[in-house]
């Protein structure tokens, strides 16, 4: 999270906020022995893909229907206090562009953060609450869930993810492409399954081939589908191929939804039926799915399991940091040193310069782990080649707010210091970053030569944007490459309104 949370985090009370391309979906509940009770359930159609403008905005008309429900959503979270919520959007907020500042009117409309998600850091959330919900012994499993916007596939076995991927094919997106104003035409129906069955290709194989014993559908999407199979009677236990061949030639022989007639179609679910029918038939032909069971969990169950993770120590964060630092043979060494180092600055400003948030040290922590990432690709402007990667891999356990926070951090670790980038980042992030990279900076300088030689630590004071390093008597005086160095750092940071002395200090 980006955001200062609350020390007093409620012991039972957790609450998920799911911001999806059709639906906003709130659930409240009370956590026991790693156990969720559901005490409090929301949904709202709000159709917010259908609202998103060919520049990326959101027409006024969508966009307000999305803030009222979100007003509304607040009123039952606002007692809770920040730290216990967690609210994420998915397909159609990753694609929003930020100056259009809808996300931070949402944030003040449902009183807490809210996390834009990458489409496989959502199959991840969507496939642990899939799989709480279900027998642990069930062995390997496809799990599929349609949302307005985009599709997500994962193949996991017991409580992890083996394969996941987000596709860019949804009940909104199909609808409103093949189907508009509500018309079936076999035609109509025949392009989109052809169009679904192409965004399926690149990874159809791999999916084929993986193992999976069993499938299994979350999502509204699925759910209604299910429903009307079993009311129509053509499944009783799920979705079949067969029924949905059948249901799919009932909507063409009535040729419009508006003339359908099925029971169990709720009337919010019928302008997007049609797709995310399309959708689900092109899953089933392409993956070879003869059957599949539904769950009633999905990515907020997800997001609660996950919040009772972390409070249980079970850090994706960490492992999702270890797998880099060797995926990209980072010197592990030097970067604790690197870490060590800045967590001690971070120490002496944190009060001065308002770092209280308890996320400001862990995020200083990963970009300080981090910060040589790119030397993998290159040493010339490697960081610039570990910011790209920390800003547009699928980081699990990460926002996408976070891993812009991260790119910026190890952008700036060297070299000149990039003040526009840290304008993209949201405002109320801005002055932060600027100062934990500053921190890095000094910590990444300080340990230049790589030596593992235990170095005296400085004493760092600051005074709004003026900082000033003490050294031990005579330590400087005898390392004048040091000596120089943070001499062009002062330089450096000088252009960007940072003041930078240092020197010795007596009895030290």
């Amino acid at each position: 999270m980006l955001f200062p949370p609350s020390e007093d985090l409620p012991s039972d009370v957790l609450a998920a906020v799911d911001l999806g391309s059709n639906s906003f979906h709130m659930i409240v509940a009370r956590t026991a022995g790693g156990h969720v009770q559901v005490i409090d359930r929301l949904k709202e159609m709000v159709r917010l893909g259908e609202g998103l403008t060919p520049e990326k905005t959101l027409r006024p008309e969508v966009e307000a229907r999305a803030l009222a429900c979100l007003e509304r959503f607040g009123q039952r979270l606002r007692n809770l206090p920040p730290g216990s919520v967690r609210a994420v959007g998915t397909n159609t907020l990753r694609q929003i562009r930020p100056d259009c500042e809808f996300l931070a009117r949402a944030e003040a409309a449902l009183g807490h953060p809210i996390e834009v998600i990458s489409g496989r850091e959502e199959a991840r959330l969507i496939y642990l609450g899939v799989a709480n919900g279900l027998a642990p012994d069930g062995g390997r499993r496809l799990v599929v869930d349609i949302g307005g916007g985009s599709t997500e596939l994962i193949v996991g076995e017991g409580f992890q993810a083996k394969l996941r991927e987000s596709l860019h094919m949804g009940c909104v997106s199909m609808s409103l492409r093949y189907f508009p104003k509500g018309k079936v035409t076999a035609k109509a129906m025949e392009k989109a399954e052809l169009a679904g069955a192409m965004e399926i290709r690149p990874v159809r194989e791999r999916f084929r081939k993986s193992g999976w014993r069993s499938a299994v559908g979350s999502s509204g999407t699925i759910k209604s589908i299910a429903t009307v199979l079993s009311n129509a009677g053509w499944c009783k236990d799920g979705i079949s191929a067969e029924a949905l061949a059948k249901l799919r030639q009932v909507l063409i022989d009535a040729g419009s939804l508006a003339e359908v007639q099925l029971k169990g179609l709720a009337e919010e679910r019928r302008p997007v039926f049609a797709g995310g029918l399309a959708v689900l038939r092109a899953v089933f032909l392409n993956l070879g799915i003869e059957r599949m069971l539904v769950s009633d969990e999905a990515l907020r169950e997800g997001l609660l399991y996950e919040k009772i993770g972390v409070l249980q120590q079970q850090d994706v964060q960490k492992r999702t940091v270890a797998s880099l630092v060797q995926r990209f043979s980072i010197d592990e060494e030097h970067a604790a040193r690197v870490r060590d180092t800045a967590l001690i600055l971070y120490g002496q400003v944190v009060q001065p310069w308002n770092l209280t948030d308890r996320n400001h040290p862990v995020l200083l922590t990963w970009a300080a782990q981090l910060h040589e990432i790119g030397l993998a690709v290159s040493h010339s402007q490697y960081q610039k080649h570990g910011a790209y990667l920390l800003r547009h891999a699928d980081l699990s356990g990460f926002s996408r707010q976070e891993q812009a926070v991260l790119a910026v951090l190890v952008l700036g670790h060297r070299r000149k210091f990039p003040s526009d980038e840290f304008q993209q980042l949201s405002p109320a992030a801005q002055v932060w970053a600027k100062r934990l990279c500053i921190i890095l900076r000094l910590a990444v300088l300080l340990h230049r030569g790589r030596s593992p030689a235990a170095k005296p630590f400085p004493m760092l004071q600051v005074q709004g944007d003026h900082l000033h390093l003490r050294f031990p008597e005579y330590w400087l005086a005898e390392r004048p490459l040091t000596q120089l160095e943070l001499e062009e750092e002062a330089k450096r940071l000088a252009p960007v309104g940072i003041r930078l002395t240092f020197g010795a200090a007596a009895g030290f």
